[in-house]
């Protein structure tokens, strides 16, 4: 079963055009290592790429042991960004997407980091969990490359994470974030640009370590061929290449050449590879030793280096949202089957709340796409926390929504998504709305409170049609107007109106009816 269609596209603001007139996109990877930028014209559902920018910023390398960005980090970053805002302040908003990695994952205290970013960019940051990065990956991947006609294992080393996936055509199978990566491992065990056989050995041995977890479940799986789409695998597969080491393909053999003559070098400083920046040299090393260690616990023969990555997979999923291909819808019809989702109820519900709001859409500043579909999407899960239990089930919702790997949606759409499930009913959430960045505390507060007000009106949960309802609403007001007499046999929704106006108080939300 799935819910009914809409005119939607998706639940980020999409890009404000249709599949058939050409546009403008762009799309921004905020990486560990690497900030990466593609500008592209779309139309069809294709695209050709009109600019990229790349710099290495090396974000990862500024995280202290507290997880904290050093303010050179911060400096650097921020600088990168001021160039690439230069190209995409002109852009609308819908039409860009900045999305942060591992190392703004693990950052701690990064509000006032991620204001000024998005103000040097002209746009928003999303943070996105290492499942979504690795499902972007592969979409970038897949569409860089001839179809195989099988199974493919996409490898992505990134500075702080390493993501690994099978899919077939241009969907993922299996998905994997690891905790390690090109800036991390090198960080780690070859400090201050030394190389030797017992800081060789012991990064091995921690790779090892990480890689086991998903040996089974991806040797399970199988695969047809094998690719890698980060720019350390690129750089790996030159170096091997121009020594004479393979011929543009990453062997396991061409790897252990490769260990030893690092091992040789002794130092960073001493890698004169053609092609290689000293900022690549300074975090080779790691990169070799996580892809030893895939080579090795996965059994992996031979890898090519694909083109299209993470930025490329932005742009497929923005175009897959302008032709209704919405991996986001996907996942929460998948969310609703396997928590047992009454559907009709979440139909009743979403039509109500989608009235309220289109009524309050211009005072409330809330007619825009984004509302309407967080809204929409909000009431199809407001119920999922009845599969664990009636006793606080809007908590126990808006701790599944908030924490679950939902493909297509940012760490900001799912905590603003939780919100809507933890608030759809008892106290206000005025503690978690608080929480939010400043800019999505009041629409949040106002699209709760019409989830509330429509999930009240069908608490009876008959199918039977509410009356025409009208609803006008000021900066701090709400006012319902039911017909005449419609509420005078309806002592519980009456009741359930009137605690509701107690409940709002506190929003600063004054409610009326009658």
């Amino acid at each position: 079963m799935t819910l009914p269609p809409h005119d939607g596209r998706a639940m980020s603001t999409p890009p404000a055009h249709d599949a058939d007139r050409p546009a403008t996109l762009a799309a921004v990877d905020l990486g560990s290592n690497s900030f990466h930028m593609i500008v592209v014209r779309a139309s069809r559902g294709e695209f050709q790429v009109q600019d990229r920018l790349r710099e290495m910023v090396q974000l990862g390398a500024g995280l202290d042991a507290d997880n904290r960005l050093s303010e050179k980090a911060r400096r650097r970053a921020l600088e990168c960004l001021e160039r690439f805002g230069q190209r995409l302040r002109s852009l609308p908003r819908a039409n860009v997407r900045v999305v942060g990695t591992n190392t703004l994952r693990k950052a701690r205290d990064t509000g006032g980091f991620l204001r000024r970013a998005a103000d040097a960019l002209g746009h928003p940051v999303d943070i996105i969990s290492g499942i979504e990065e690795a499902r972007l990956i592969y979409l970038g991947v897949a569409h860089s490359l001839p179809e195989c006609g099988g199974r493919r294992l996409a490898v992505d080393i990134g500075g702080g994470s390493t993501e690994v996936i099978i899919g077939q055509g241009f969907e993922p199978l299996a998905l994997e974030s690891l905790y390690m990566g090109c800036v991390s491992m090198s960080r780690e065990h070859f400090s201050a640009g030394r190389i030797d056989a017992g800081s060789w050995r012991r990064a091995r041995i921690a790779a090892a370590l990480e890689v086991e977890g998903v040996v089974a479940h991806f040797r399970a799986r199988g695969w047809d061929e094998a690719v890698g789409a980060s720019g350390t695998v690129r750089a790996i597969a030159r170096v091997l290449q121009a020594q004479g080491w393979g011929d543009g393909t990453i062997t396991a053999a061409g790897l252990t050449q490769l260990e030893q003559a690092l091992i040789a070098a002794g130092s960073v400083d001493r890698l004169g590879y053609k092609g290689m920046s000293r900022e690549r040299a300074e975090v080779f090393p790691g990169g070799v030793v996580v892809l030893q260690s895939l080579f090795s616990g996965l059994g992996i023969e031979r890898m090519t280096a694909a083109e299209g990555a993470l930025r490329e997979g932005l742009i497929y999923d923005q175009l897959g949202r302008i032709g209704h291909a919405d991996a986001r819808e996907r996942s929460v019809e998948a969310v609703c089957r396997r928590y047992g989702v009454d559907l009709e109820q979440a139909r009743r519900v979403q039509a109500t709340a989608e009235s309220f709001r289109a009524q309050a859409a211009a005072p409330w500043e809330i007619q825009d796409e984004y509302s309407r579909l967080l809204l929409r999407w909000g009431a199809a899960l407001h119920e999922i926390g009845l599969a664990v239990a009636h006793a606080q089930f809007h908590r126990h919702g808006a701790y599944i929504v908030a924490h679950a790997d939902l493909q297509g949606f940012s760490q900001q759409d799912q905590a603003l998504l939780a919100v809507l499930v933890r608030g759809h009913r008892r106290k206000f959430p005025l503690t978690e709305i608080a929480a939010l960045p400043d800019g999505l505390q009041q629409p949040a507060a106002r699209l709760c409170s019409l989830l509330r007000l429509a999930v009240i009106l069908h608490r009876a949960r008959t199918p039977a049609p509410l009356p025409e309802i009208r609803l006008r609403a000021r900066p701090r007001e709400l006012t319902l107007e039911f017909p005449h007499r419609w509420l005078e046999g309806r002592p519980l929704t009456l009741a359930e109106l009137g605690r509701e106006a107690r409940l709002l108080e506190p929003a600063g939300i004054a409610l009326a009816f009658g």
